[in-house]
């Protein structure tokens, strides 16, 4: 990457000499992951990943070969380094554009005026993909429509290969499904035919970084057969024992004898001691629910 302010990568000089009027050289990053060391030449890095950016100078005459460099580094993130090296260690701690700005000091002769030279380039940092999550759960009915969710750690955009392997045999074909995914959330939708565990086999990479990953899926039997006959069978006896339990508590209506009123004579004949007849009149009104006593009056019976 020839990353300079004029045309075909050289910088411009503030006071330009009769043989040495340009410095030209370009910038490259490097970043470390592990043992690991990758060269990054597309103006894109991964964020939270140790950085050493180093100045290249293009020098085939050796015409700086004894001259004195000074580096003034702004990282575009707020932070400036300044040194006699051509190169720079730092990190970008959160993704985003920036734009990194070199400026590069010549003396070559302690009489001669230095030599300036600034180099600016933009550089994209992006969250390398360092983890795959399964959102959902991880059992599964067969002949049913599936839906999995996975959570995706890393910058989009995003190039996923997916596949299912059944048994969690491998595959000797080697084909896979390709979907390009612009946000964290990866959706698939998938019908296993067949119980048993299952393998998905999942590859993500953006431009920085890779990461591949197997889930081991269970799929059992369709249960809802079975449940909607024992859900109708409930139901069945649920409306028999209403019906039941409703004629069993249904309220008895008892008929009650009822007195009209009414005005009655009850004649009575009884013999007292000296053989006379008493004659016992008994009247009464009666009511509903009301009594009244007996009145008694005694008499002479006449006959003729």
């Amino acid at each position: 990457m020839l990353l300079l302010l004029v045309p075909l990568g050289v910088a411009e000089t503030t006071d330009p000499l009769t043989d040495l009027e340009n410095i030209a050289g370009k910038l490259v990053f490097y970043q470390m992951d592990g043992n690991a060391t990758y060269v990054r030449d597309t103006g894109e890095l991964a964020s939270d990943v140790p950085t050493e950016t180093m100045f290249e100078l293009f020098d085939p005459q050796r015409n700086f070969s004894s001259a004195k460099f000074t580096y003034t580094w702004d990282l575009g993130n707020g932070e400036v380094i300044q040194g006699t090296e051509p190169v720079v260690r730092y990190h970008y701690s959160e993704s985003g554009n920036y734009t990194l700005r070199l400026k590069v000091g010549v003396n070559v002769t302690k009489s001669a005026p230095p030599i300036t030279g600034v180099y600016s380039t933009d550089v994209q940092v992006l969250d390398a993909i360092k983890k795959i999550e399964l959102t959902g759960p991880s059992d599964y009915e067969v002949s049913q429509d599936t839906s999995l969710a996975f959570h995706v750690d890393g910058s989009p955009p995003m190039w996923v290969c997916w596949r299912f392997l059944t048994n969690c045999v491998p595959d000797i074909t080697g084909g896979c499904t390709l979907t390009m995914l612009y946000e964290n959330t990866l959706r698939l939708n998938y019908t296993f035919t067949s119980t048993g565990v299952h393998c998905l086999d999942i590859s993500v990479r953006n431009d920085i970084s890779k990461l591949q990953t197997s889930f081991s899926l269970y799929v059992k039997r369709n249960t809802n057969p079975h449940m909607f006959f024992i859900l109708s069978c409930a139901a069945i006896l649920v409306a028999t024992f209403s019906f039941i339990t409703v004629i069993a508590c249904r309220p008895r209506h008892q008929i009650r004898p009822q007195i009209a009123a009414s005005s009655n004579a009850v004649f009575l004949k009884s013999l007292d001691s000296d053989g006379q007849s008493r004659i016992l009149f008994n009247f009464s009104n009666v009511e509903r629910g009301e009594k009244e006593p007996l009145l008694m009056q005694h008499g002479t019976q006449y006959s003729s």
